[in-house]
């Protein structure tokens, strides 16, 4: 096959050249590889031509019409020249799924002429036979529904775990939770909320009880100041800000002013800052209940806020 020949599939196009009879007479082969094939199993068709060398010859390709066949694959073979004859031969790849017993195919080859002609030249039809694979039960030797066998046991199967079953419960489970989580979530979280900030309040609580109860006996300077960090750091918790780098007039002006902070805070400093052990233990005892009292409103109002 010449170089310049193309690998389109033009098919149904001529000009009106007629097919002479010398062209007939040396036309395309094609032929089948076997003549008996099975459903699905592939096989070859062999197309060749044999022409003038100054021709311009093109071959069908996965385009063609190619019947009750299935086009698989090809292969071309190179051009031979001899004796100032070229041979052109195409190796096609097909299969059938037709359950029609005998079956034709006839594929064009073109010759493209100088003048912008085309020449469409079938080969002679070629046919194939389908092979039956299943055997014929019912015929004239033996008439009837075949005898079944009486002595066969039944076997007990394992029980397969149910996938589709329990993957659909699990579906309707999720979709279950995220409607209720959609309908009751905000409530829920509402509820753990309040848990944690009164399991930590009565944490506090405790601590904070623990440490007045400990300054009554040691009247420690250190053991003011870890209080202090105590409801500084409980405070920040409940207003979700951080309070404990602030110092005491910062601290008087975040909470408005107010009368107990104020008080309480500064005689602590005089404690802490100022070691002052001389101070009256009961108005250090004083200056804890106010930031007690001071924590359990701010509780309070965080909690009725809610």
């Amino acid at each position: 096959m010449r170089s310049c020949r193309r690998l389109a599939l033009l098919l149904g196009v001529s000009t009106g050249v007629g097919i002479s009879g010398a062209a007939a007479a040396s036309g395309p082969v094609g032929r089948f590889s076997r003549a008996v094939v099975e459903v699905g199993q592939p096989f070859d068709y062999v197309l060749s031509y044999a022409h003038d060398p100054a021709e311009e010859v093109i071959f069908p390709d996965s385009l063609a019409a190619f019947g009750s066949f299935e086009y698989v694959g090809r292969r071309w073979l190179p051009t031979r020249t001899e004796n100032g004859r070229s041979f052109d031969q195409a190796v096609y790849r097909l299969r059938t799924f037709s359950l029609a017993p005998v079956q034709a195919l006839q594929l064009p080859v073109l010759v493209l002429h100088e003048a912008g002609d085309t020449l469409r030249l079938l080969p002679p039809a070629t046919q194939v036979r389908l092979h039956r694979v299943a055997p014929t039960l019912f015929t004239s030797e033996h008439a009837g529904l075949p005898r079944l066998r009486t002595n066969y046991q039944p076997l007990p199967l394992p029980a397969a775990f149910n996938y589709p079953f329990w993957l659909a419960g699990l579906a309707g489970a999720l979709a279950l939770a995220g409607v209720a989580w959609a309908l009751y979530g905000r409530r829920w979280r509402q509820r753990y909320s309040r848990y944690k900030r009164r399991k930590n309040h009565l944490y506090f609580l405790t601590q904070f009880a623990r440490n007045a109860e400990r300054f009554t006996l040691s009247r420690s300077a250190p053991l003011v100041e870890r209080t202090v960090v105590l409801w500084k750091n409980y405070l920040s918790s409940l207003e979700n800000t951080n309070l404990s780098s602030l110092t005491t007039k910062e601290l008087t002006q975040y909470f408005q002013n107010n009368e107990d902070v104020r008080r309480a805070l500064r005689t602590t400093d005089r404690v802490v800052y100022g070691n002052l052990l001389s101070e009256d233990a009961q108005e250090v005892d004083a200056a804890f209940q106010r930031l007690r009292d001071f924590a359990e409103r701010q509780y309070e109002v965080l909690l009725n806020g809610q």
